[in-house]
């Protein structure tokens, strides 16, 4: 090393001989370690360097724990938090890199390490000569040497990333590409020559372009039980497993099976959590800040207008935010969902269901009231008139081309059969190749290897089994072949017509069927209800932006029979004296009442009825308890046990059996229970000596056990309830009582 005798002993002292000395060998990448083999020498024959400055063999000790790491930042590298922690508790003499840039790329680390040293008298050595970061001059040359090692990443950095992206322009880039293709030997990206996985992925652009959902595509993938290709990026071979959602979405929404070329649609972003490291996470960037765009630059599944077709198809999927409407046809009975506009404040409408059953819908704009605090939502209609209204307008426009569609229909369903078999056909094949194949390692093994014999033949009966069920699924799938229409045929239906009514409405055809035949001609309905002449102004907005204007009649308020019946009224009125709105629903429910509709009472129900008959709500009284005279008060079940210190049993057995004085306002009602003088006189902590149990006192007195309860109640014999220690109940004094003629059972 180019080092000057005479520099050596002012630098390095017997402070500096008396500690450790330290070689701290990194590479950046696992590659260079492997192939770097010079540089990674270079670094460890530094321990002999530290020799030869003074220091013993065993003080010398080699951090080589960062091997295959970068130096941009810490966090990651074990060994150099070591070192830096070693160097701050004052055991580092000397630390011993080939560079600065082994140490550290980036200047926090760097000047972090530079300060620690200067604190501790450490010194640093390279192979240009040993420094003191306490010295200016020392700490001047240390201080330009980091910056042009971070300067020095910076700059292989851009040019690297610069290289990528301009050969990412002119679309020559090569990429990890999905499953489904492949590179030919002239680096062109071509569609995979394996047909099933061509089949398959085909599959699901077309059960999409059909169902419109990655949801029903998921559900009707499993339910056909036809398996979906994967190649994981680790292993790079094909494998078949069943479909899953992140599996059907990544088909939909990659562009290259649109045959785009896209580079930059993520970014690498950098957190620190909550224990201090560095977290980098992926974030996929909007279509308008990719880096790199070229359609039509190699072959795909679908066109790019079919893509961007599909990518605003699943964003109208997804739940709408507050305030809109939208999101995929499902299975509810509301026929218009995410189709109805408000046409006073422009929102859209939000869908619920009521009636008896739960399946009468209702379009309901209440986001004003919700999110601004109105006094009430804008307005609100029931679903089934204004359905029928807007369906018998749909099937009249759809008459005259109702016809050539449907005969259309039956013409392709064949083809659409056909194409539909194919994915289970190549299954199929698959299937058999892959039985074949494993039937052929099971025959070559040594029939006395039992070994490899035995998981062989594990193999081949897995492999057996999926060839018998895609052979069923085949089966199956041809059953569902429909029935061809003769030329004959085809002319009757010409001359006869079609009644897409009756198809629309057939068992079979489910909600979700028949809103999206709704959406493929309706964009949607704005809606105005005129609350003095209760009718409904409509705007029908067409696919293609013609639209209609309609009028419908509304119900009139007021007037029907549907009303709750003047009992319950007059009940609810009595109730809400003493009760709340909650109680009161549950006191209607346990007897059983409807409201006019034929509908359970519920705590929104009852504050409804109220308003509607001007009966003022409960308040409750500023004391827990009601007294009623100066010794007297009227309280609940729960009070009662509180003040009596017994349970709840105990209070309804004393109820039963007239201990107590309690009324209910009606059937089912919390109980009102009259405590006074008396009744606390009835309390005692301890059995009074010679009083007896009940069953004892009717012994005694040679009568029923009711009988004597009979003569506790109109007070002929004297009673107290003990209610502490293990002998609590009923004492009865039955001293000097004589038995009646009629008191015999």
């Amino acid at each position: 090393m180019p080092e000057s005798s005479t520099l050596i002993p002012a630098k390095i002292a017997p402070v500096h001989l008396g500690r450790d000395a330290y070689v701290y060998v990194r590479q950046s990448t696992l590659t260079q370690v492997r192939e770097h083999t010079e540089s990674l020498a270079r670094q460890y024959e530094l321990r002999e360097r530290a020799v030869t400055l003074g220091w013993d063999p065993h003080q010398v000790k080699v951090i080589d724990a960062d091997l295959g790491r970068s130096g941009s930042e810490a966090t990651a590298r074990e060994g150099f938090k070591e070192l830096v922690a070693d160097v701050g508790l004052g055991q580092v003499g000397i630390i011993f890199g080939i560079e600065v840039s082994r140490l550290a790329r980036n200047n926090t680390d760097w000047y972090q390490l530079l300060d620690l040293c200067a604190l501790t008298n450490t010194l640093i050595a390279d192979s240009d000569g040993v420094y003191h970061p306490g010295e200016f001059n020392d700490r001047l040359v240390l201080g330009l040497k980091g910056t042009m090692s971070e300067a020095e990443l910076h700059l292989i950095r851009s040019r690297l990333t610069a290289g990528l992206r301009h050969k990412a322009e002119r679309g020559e880039l090569r990429q990890g590409l999905p499953v489904g293709f492949d590179y030919d030997h002239d680096d062109k990206v071509v569609l995979s020559a394996d047909e099933a996985v061509v089949e398959a992925i085909a599959t699901v652009f077309r059960r999409f372009a059909e169902l419109g959902s990655a949801r029903q595509v998921l559900l009707s993938l499993r339910e056909d039980g036809l398996l979906l290709p994967r190649r994981p990026a680790r292993t790079g071979r094909i494998h078949w497993t069943a479909a899953t959602y992140p599996a059907v979405h990544d088909f939909l929404t990659n562009p290259c099976y649109a045959g785009a070329f896209v580079f930059g649609r993520n970014r690498t972003e950098k957190r620190i959590d909550p224990s201090g490291r560095v977290v980098t996470r992926t974030v996929a960037l909007p279509r308008d800040e990719w880096a790199v765009l070229i359609p039509e630059h190699h072959p795909g599944f679908i066109d790019w207008a079919t893509y961007e077709a599909n990518t605003a198809q699943l964003r109208a999927n997804w739940r709408p935010p507050r305030g809109t409407g939208g999101g995929a046809a499902r299975e509810g009975s509301a026929l218009l969902q995410g189709r109805i506009r408000c046409g006073r404040c422009g929102r859209m409408m939000q869908t619920g269901y009521s009636g008896t059953n739960g399946n009468s819908p209702r379009y309901v704009c209440a986001r004003a009231k919700q999110l601004y605090g109105g006094e009430k939502g804008c307005q609100s209609l029931g679903g089934k008139r204004l359905e029928q209204r807007v369906l018998d307008e749909v099937f009249a426009v759809l008459a005259p081309a109702a016809l050539d569609a449907t005969v259309q229909a039956l013409r392709d369903a064949e083809q659409a059969h056909a194409t539909s078999l194919r994915a289970f056909t190549l299954a199929v094949e698959r299937a058999r190749f892959e039985a074949d194949r494993a039937r052929r390692q099971y025959d070559a093994v040594e029939p006395e290897n039992r070994l490899v014999a035995r998981t062989l033949e594990r193999a081949l009966e897995t492999r057996l089994a999926d060839q018998r069920q895609a052979e069923r699924d085949l089966l199956a799938q041809q059953a569902r072949r429909p029935v061809q229409l003769t030329e004959d045929e085809l002319t009757w239906l010409s001359r006869a017509g079609a009644d897409v009514k009756a198809i629309f409405e057939a068992p079979t055809t489910s909600f979700r069927d028949r809103k999206q035949l709704l959406r493929a001609i309706l964009t949607e309905v704005v809606v105005t209800i005129d609350e003095e002449k209760r009718t409904a102004a409509l705007t029908l907005i067409w696919q293609g932006g013609a639209s209609t204007e309609l009028a419908m009649e509304m119900n009139k308020t007021g007037g029907h029979a549907r009303t709750t019946d003047e009992d319950t009224v007059s009940l609810v009125r009595r109730l809400a004296q003493n009760y709340d709105d909650t109680t009161i629903a549950m006191i209607l429910a346990r007897q059983r009442r409807r409201t006019g509709t034929g509908l359970n009472f519920t705590k929104a129900r009852v504050k409804s009825l109220r308003v509607a008959r001007g009966i003022p709500a409960y308040q409750p009284p500023t004391e827990t308890v009601a007294p009623v005279d100066d010794d007297a008060v009227v309280v609940t079940v729960a009070e009662a046990e509180r003040l009596l210190g017994v349970g709840k049993v105990t209070i309804y057995r004393w109820l039963n059996d007239g201990f107590l004085t309690g009324e209910q306002l009606t059937a089912g009602a919390p109980w009102r229970i009259r405590i006074d003088q008396a009744v606390r006189d009835r309390l005692a902590p301890e059995v009074p000596e010679g009083w007896l149990r009940l069953a004892d006192a009717a012994k005694a007195l040679g009568v029923a056990r009711q009988t004597v309860l009979h003569k506790v109640q109109r007070g002929e014999l004297e009673a107290v309830h003990v209610n502490q220690g293990r002998r609590k109940g009923l004492r009865i004094n039955v001293n000097g009582h004589q038995t009646g003629l009629f008191d015999q059972p």
